[in-house]
């Protein structure tokens, strides 16, 4: 299929190039246009220099940006993608964002007969690189059966959750969960410490039962060992919890707990840990 995607950052990136690795034409397009020129040079396909230039003549276009603004400048703004597309054209927006934004780019797209999908993923850096990717999709069921396939390029599970907006609200309970489980593991880490445990013995042991989890097996090691250049960072974490906190507010959801965490990767954030992975809030115990 002729697809644009855009947005080229950590997970952009490679989720564009399984795209082009499946047989599909690729436009691309990036704030930064030397990382679209390097892309390009890679896999193939094209650069364009606007949004609305790589989506003119495609058949499904996807994006994958920073946060609200960025998602309402790519597909709604002057050079934005719905100012190019019309007349039964699906658009995929893979941004972590809010249901708030995915339910005005829809509204918007379905003036002009275009079909959207909000489709939040998760899966971080390794698993775009490896095209492992899981998918949590909202809009019309039509639409979803029409982007599944080329979604499945870059993922190993897509779910139609329900109508547009219901992806981001699914990610935001994945966001939600993690958070737990990353201060719970960070804890259990501190005290086998305090407690003049092995780790590496705690770890195989409780591993096997039910603590376990892909935190637990994914990122131990490097937090007991303070590495914590890898992976999503607390900025685009703290960022995510933001979005489910406001979406509490409005739903009337209690997030304890989520409130705790984010306070905790402030306090990360403060420690000059701001690009660092989410698994740090270890950092501050120490």
């Amino acid at each position: 299929m002729r697809t644009a995607f855009v947005g080229l950052g950590v997970m952009g990136y490679p989720m564009a190039a399984y795209l082009a690795k499946s047989g599909h034409d690729v436009t691309v397009y990036n704030r930064t246009t030397a990382r679209a020129e390097s892309w390009c040079l890679e896999h193939g396909g094209q650069a364009a220099p606007t949004p609305a230039e790589a989506a003119s003549d495609a058949e499904v276009v996807f994006s994958c940006v920073g946060d609200d603004d960025d998602v309402r400048e790519v597909l709604l703004g002057e050079n934005g993608v719905l100012a190019s597309i019309s007349n039964g054209v699906l658009m995929v927006d893979h941004t972590t964002a809010s249901a708030t934004v995915a339910r005005e780019v829809a509204e918007v797209a379905g003036g002009k007969s275009v079909g959207f999908l909000d489709a939040p993923v998760s899966g971080g850096q390794a698993g775009a690189e490896n095209g492992q990717l899981t998918v949590m999709v909202g809009g019309a069921k039509d639409d979803f059966e029409r982007g599944a396939p080329v979604i499945n390029c870059f993922a190993k599970a897509i779910t139609h959750i329900g109508p547009v907006g219901a992806g981001q609200l699914a990610k935001m309970v994945n966001q939600i969960c993690i958070a737990g489980v990353v201060q719970g593991l960070a804890e259990g880490l501190h005290f086998a410490k305090k407690a003049d445990l092995d780790p590496a013995l705690v770890i195989e042991s409780i591993s096997k039962g039910a603590a376990q989890s892909w935190q637990m097996e994914n990122r131990w090691k490097t937090m007991v060992n303070d590495e914590f250049d890898f992976g999503f960072a607390v900025d685009w974490m703290r960022k995510d919890l933001a979005i489910a906190l406001d979406e509490a507010a409005t739903n009337g959801a209690t997030l304890e707990l989520t409130q705790l965490v984010d306070r905790f990767y402030a306090e990360v954030q403060d420690l000059g840990g701001r690009r660092w992975d989410t698994s740090s809030l270890i950092a501050r115990l120490k």
